[in-house]
């Protein structure tokens, strides 16, 4: 008796070989009809120099001290369109009639000079200069203020 063996053939299975795809942004799709457009070339691989080392800090240099001037109002800056908005706050006081009409006569006098001035500008002026007083100045500026009675007027009939 002959046996024969049946043999299976082999057979090799081909290699999958990975590709590299470069990726990209995405095309912002136009308004009208799609164009094709070419294929993105691959990016260009650049070797990385090595970094020079830092220079170590020179020491700082003691600078004598200036005395600030006081500012003037020429000197002020024009923060009107560089500035942050800020919060604003409402509120209302009560001054004596003769200290109210200063306001007035300073407005006045800056439409004869040719400018424009609101009153809460003033006010904040002010504000400004208080804050550039030392302090036995500013104790001298409240104390010789007359003394105004907190609240509204009464109205007069």
């Amino acid at each position: 008796m002959v046996t024969s063996k049946i043999v299976k053939p082999v057979v090799k299975k081909p290699i999958a070989v990975k590709k590299t795809v470069a990726k990209t942004k995405p095309a912002a799709r136009p308004a009208t009809k799609q164009v094709a457009k070419p294929a993105a070339k691959p990016a260009v691989k650049t070797v990385a120099k090595p970094l020079p080392k830092p220079l170590p800090k020179p020491l700082p240099v003691a600078k004598p001290a200036v005395p600030k001037p006081a500012p003037s109002i020429k000197a002020l800056p024009d923060l009107k369109g560089k500035a942050k908005k800020a919060k604003l706050v409402r509120d209302s006081f009560t001054m004596p009639a003769d200290e109210y009409q200063v306001l007035g006569d300073v407005k006045k006098t800056f439409l004869k000079a040719g400018l424009e001035v609101k009153k809460s500008e003033l006010l904040r002026v002010g504000v400004a200069l208080i804050r550039e007083l030392d302090l036995a100045n500013l104790k001298l500026a409240v104390a010789s203020l007359p003394p105004v009675k907190a609240g509204r007027p009464k109205k007069e009939k």
